[in-house]
C-alpha cells in the first residue's frame, strides 16, 4: 500500500505535487479545512503560491498549530517556494534597493515564518522582478540512489523565488545556485526555493517519501 501524503490545498500549486507523488505510488489527501489536518497521513507537502495568503488561511482555518506540532514531532515535510517561507524560522523581506523595482534586492524587515520550524533564514522575493522566473540545472546532494557526499544534477524551476540567506545549526545545505542556497534538509524537514513539481524529475519527491 502506498504512503499517504497530505498536500496543503488552501492556495497555490498543489495539484502538480499530487501528480508527482501519484507517479511514486503515493495516495494524496488535500488539506482544505481545519478538520482535514486531524486525519492520519505519513508526510506533508507545503506548496508554492503566496506565502502571506497561505499563512493567513492556515490561521483562520485553525490548521496552523496542528501542522506545526506534527512537524515538530517528526512528520516528514517538504516546503517548496512559498512552503519554504512558511517553514523557515526567520523570513527576511526582499525589497528593491534604491527604490528601483527592477534592480537588485536588498534586505528588509525580518519576522518568523508561520510554522517556523526549519533552522534557516529565507529572503522573500529574493531575485527581484528581472530574474523573478528562470530555469536551470544544478547539482544536489542527499538524493535517493546517490552515494553519500556525491551530487546529481537536477532541474530547478524558480518562480518569483526566495533563497535561503543562511542555514543555521542543524540544517544541511543540499544545493546552491550562483552561490545562493536553494535547498536544505534538517532531519524530517526539506525546504527548496524552486518548484520540483513543475519538472519531470521526481527525486525531490522521492527524497520526501524516503523520510517516512
Amino acid at each position: 500500500m502506498g504512503k499517504k501524503i497530505a498536500v496543503l490545498a488552501v492556495q497555490g500549486a498543489f495539484i502538480e505535487h499530487e501528480r508527482a507523488l501519484a507517479k511514486l505510488g503515493c495516495e494524496c489527501i488535500e488539506l482544505r479545512q481545519g478538520p482535514d489536518v486531524e486525519q492520519p497521513y505519513d508526510a506533508l507537502v507545503l506548496p508554492g503560491g503566496e506565502s502571506t495568503a497561505q499563512a493567513k488561511m492556515l490561521r483562520e482555518l485553525g490548521m496552523l498549530d496542528t501542522l506545526k506540532s506534527r512537524v515538530v514531532a517528526g512528520l516528514p515535510v517538504l516546503g517548496t517556494c512559498a512552503g519554504l517561507i512558511l517553514l523557515a524560522q526567520n523570513v527576511e523581506e526582499g525589497v528593491p534597493a534604491a527604490g528601483d523595482p527592477n534592480g537588485p534586492v536588498a534586505a528588509g524587515a525580518t519576522a518568523p515564518g508561520a510554522i517556523g520550524t526549519l533552522p534557516v533564514t529565507v529572503r522573500r522575493n529574493a531575485y527581484g522582478r528581472q530574474l523573478g522566473s528562470f530555469r536551470t540545472i544544478a547539482p544536489c546532494v542527499g538524493l535517493p540512489g546517490v552515494p553519500d557526499g556525491e551530487t546529481a544534477d537536477i532541474p530547478m524551476t524558480f518562480i518569483r523565488a526566495p533563497f535561503i540567506k543562511e542555514a543555521h545549526e542543524g540544517a544541511e545545505v543540499l544545493a546552491r545556485v550562483d552561490d545562493r542556497i536553494v535547498a536544505v534538509r534538517s532531519g524530517n524537514q526539506l525546504g527548496v526555493s524552486f518548484h520540483p513539481e513543475l519538472d519531470d524529475d521526481l527525486r525531490i519527491h522521492e527524497l520526501l517519501v524516503s523520510l517516512i
